[in-house]
């Protein structure tokens, strides 16, 4: 039996994924795994048998990463499940960005008590919340990961020019990338040509505050900002000096902060990229598979700490090592087996940073002291047999 924790309402759909070996709750004491929405971890005291914890979303900074890493604690997220439920979002701030919607329907409910006025008022005073279309202009989208494809491929089917850059594009956005969509190598293109910016990319030392006056200032005239990935991405201060020029027609964004609250020119969404049901369905079911997989088979898919590896299951039994990725632990852990007079049938070694991760898939393995030795290597954090 296993046991689940669960930080947060989580979905039906993925705590239907479980089976009858596993025991789900917010009140499981001891458990194997986690599940997490926006619960804040970086308090929590995590208990030793607790093997991975997995966010049902794509963001993890409410989860202490470097912790668990030392203690040997897979992170998983769940990249992609939330993506059409946000592409959905960016696509409506780039119309009520244009268009003036907003504005606009505030404006008509003033029309209220005007009877039979009202239809001439409308047509009088509409020209007051005129905006460009979409079709045809230059979209540019940094951050080609599954939500930057997706929102670069609609807007491709609104007509638009997309102009995409991402120095890390993997092989799968790549490939599910619109062949219409512009390679862009250098991102000063997309500041000097596009007509829209989208943001999609993760809050990091290297892309804080990745726009502001500088970059700004090599951007369009009228320019409309759009940010559905992390409010430090965008310089507060920056933006609304540029919006108060003119210089930025609209930034849309769904991280407000008490900056660019009420901002003219600022139209701040209440962080609903990801509310949708099938978002959170998608996102539970995804989280429970990867839980699962990693408790019963030791695979990582979708980690943000540690390597991701899979292997087939080819032996009784399978050795499972977290170790930091140091010379000679590999080494060291295939002669403790040795020495146990245990025949490994396969073996899978990655590394990631600071840590690295190896399956042995073995036969004849029936000694906890082999498991001792394993442990006893300086540089291993965790070692499990399943």
């Amino acid at each position: 039996m296993f046991k689940i924790k669960t930080y947060n309402k989580i979905s039906k759909v993925g705590l239907d994924v479980f089976d009858d070996k596993y025991t789900i709750g917010d009140e499981v004491e001891n458990p194997d795994g986690a599940i997490v929405r926006s619960a804040a971890l970086h308090d929590v005291e995590f208990p030793a048998s607790l093997k991975a914890i997995a966010r049902a979303g794509a963001g993890t900074n409410n989860i202490p990463i470097d912790r668990c890493s030392e203690q040997g604690i897979v992170v998983f997220n769940t990249p992609g499940a939330n993506a059409n439920a946000v592409k959905e979002l960016v696509l409506a701030g780039m119309l009520i960005g244009s268009r003036r919607v907003i504005p606009a329907i505030e404006w008509a409910k003033t029309l209220k008590g005007n009877g039979a006025e009202v239809t001439k008022m409308v047509e009088k005073g509409k020209g007051a919340f005129v905006g460009p279309e979409l079709k045809g202009k230059k979209l540019g989208v940094i951050g080609l990961g599954a939500i930057g494809v997706l929102v670069a491929n609609a807007a491709n089917h609104l007509g638009m020019t997309v102009y995409g850059y991402d120095p890390y594009l993997s092989v799968n956005s790549a490939w599910n990338l619109t062949h219409n969509a512009v390679h862009i190598y250098d991102i000063k293109e997309i500041y000097e040509k596009c007509d829209y910016i989208t943001v999609h990319v993760p809050l990091t030392d290297g892309t804080k505050n990745l726009i502001n006056k500088d970059t700004i200032a090599q951007m369009k005239d009228g320019v409309r900002i759009l940010n559905f990935s992390r409010a430090g991405l965008v310089n507060s201060e920056d933006i609304k000096a540029a919006l108060e020029a003119g210089k930025v027609a609209t930034y849309v964004t769904d991280f407000p902060t008490d900056e660019v609250l009420d901002v003219d020119g600022v139209i701040a969404i209440p962080h609903l990229g990801a509310s949708t049901p099938e978002s959170e369905d998608n996102c539970a079911n995804m989280a429970a598979k990867e839980l699962i997989d990693y408790i019963e088979n030791g695979n990582i898919i979708n980690s943000v700490n540690l390597p991701e590896i899979t292997m087939p299951r080819s032996a009784e039994k399978r050795i499972c090592v977290i170790h930091k990725n140091i010379p000679n632990v590999l080494n060291a852990v295939t002669s403790a087996v040795a020495t146990g007079n245990v025949n490994i049938e396969n073996m899978l070694n990655k590394s990631r940073g600071d840590y690295a991760y190896t399956m042995l898939d073995v036969n004849n393995f029936d000694s906890n002291d082999v498991t001792e030795k394993i442990t006893a290597i300086d540089g291993v954090i965790r070692v499990r047999v399943i």
